[in-house]
């Protein structure tokens, strides 16, 4: 679909989440869960918090124990000074399955939150089941250069002026006109898809404590030069995980490139382009978005962990080409991107 949430989601009674807290190394953690049955873990991007989920989180709690969490220093979850890197994401996500009793899960990653996913899957193979990477950070550098100086120590001066009553409604209300040209004469301009989605992240920042997370959290993984972390070098290791690739092909904030990137160098991955989609295609198109992962839970076992085979993978490696995404898989990605069969591989 190329209209702005075209396609609205039915009502489902008696599985809206609930927020929940639980305590985990003395912070707090805010997390939402609805369902019941195999569990799904959902991770939001930078800036976001649970709620992003609201829409989809009924109809997978149809048939899953859906748990959405607010990471550390978003949300509805403590903000302490503390480390943000993706690493120490990841063990937080560990922990909060571990005190709600889940050994094993599928994940679903959106932006940040699916470098998240990537780095748990790393950290914690035999806890992961299946992976749904969405517009995921962790490609490779590029990203929006807002992001770029947001990282800069300028940023912080600037993002101050969040602080300054009605700020936040003139860059919604711009945000809304930038939507309107968009869908409108001027629907080249692409960078104005998302700017409805990124005003409503930026609308917790006037908040001190949520500002200071937001630039540790960012800091830990970008910088002047763009994304500072790739999991490029570490993608041969999902050669027997499930793994589902999401994006809009209108994405302003990680360009789509980084789907077919991400695509040819997991090995047996799904890849799924949606047209007219920005940075949360989830938003844009949620019914396509339930249908493409609900049939890939459906048509994938789940991992079943070897430890001797991730042993063996880890002493064969992987080649410079797959790591830098020359030769045969650079060729792969070219012909993929060049390809007009983009909306799904």
């Amino acid at each position: 679909m190329s209209a702005r949430k075209g396609r609205a989601l039915r009502p489902v009674p008696d599985t809206a989440p609930r927020l929940v807290f639980r305590t985990v190394h003395g912070y707090r953690r805010a997390f939402r869960m609805a369902g019941e049955g195999p569990p799904l873990l959902l991770i939001h991007g930078i800036g976001d918090n649970s709620s992003t989920w609201n829409d989809i989180i009924p109809h997978l709690a149809k048939h899953f124990t859906v748990i959405a969490p607010d990471l550390l220093g978003h949300g509805r979850s403590d903000k302490p000074r503390a480390d943000y890197s993706i690493a120490a994401y990841a063990n937080g996500m560990r922990d909060l399955l571990t005190v709600l009793g889940h050994d094993r899960v599928t994940v679903i990653g959106h932006s940040l939150g699916g470098g998240v996913a990537l780095q748990f899957a790393y950290q914690f193979p035999q806890m992961v089941e299946r992976l749904v990477v969405v517009s995921t950070g962790g490609v490779t550098k590029d990203v929006n250069p807002a992001l770029r100086f947001a990282s800069l120590p300028i940023a912080n001066q600037s993002l101050r002026l969040l602080q300054i009553p009605g700020t936040i409604s003139a860059l919604g209300v711009l945000g809304k006109i930038a939507d309107q040209l968009y869908r409108g004469p001027f629907k080249s301009v692409r960078v104005f898809h998302d700017a409805p989605d990124l005003v409503r992240v930026l609308s917790d920042l006037p908040d001190p404590t949520a500002r200071e997370a937001f630039l540790r959290t960012l800091r830990a993984a970008v910088d002047w030069r763009g994304q500072a972390i790739t999991m490029l070098d570490r993608c041969y290791l999902t050669a027997d995980l499930p793994v589902q690739i999401i994006w809009g092909d209108v994405d302003s904030v990680i360009p789509v490139g980084h789907a077919h990137l991400a695509h040819a160098a997991m090995p047996g991955s799904r890849l799924e382009i949606f047209r007219g989609s920005g940075h949360f295609p989830f938003h844009d198109d949620p019914i396509r978005f339930l249908q493409v992962v609900e049939d890939f839970i459906a048509s994938t076992a789940p991992l079943e962990f070897d430890p001797a085979k991730w042993r063996q993978m880890l002493v064969n490696g992987v080649g410079e080409s797959q790591i830098t995404g020359t030769d045969s898989t650079r060729e792969a990605v070219l012909e993929a991107m060049g390809s007009d069969e983009r909306s799904a591989t």
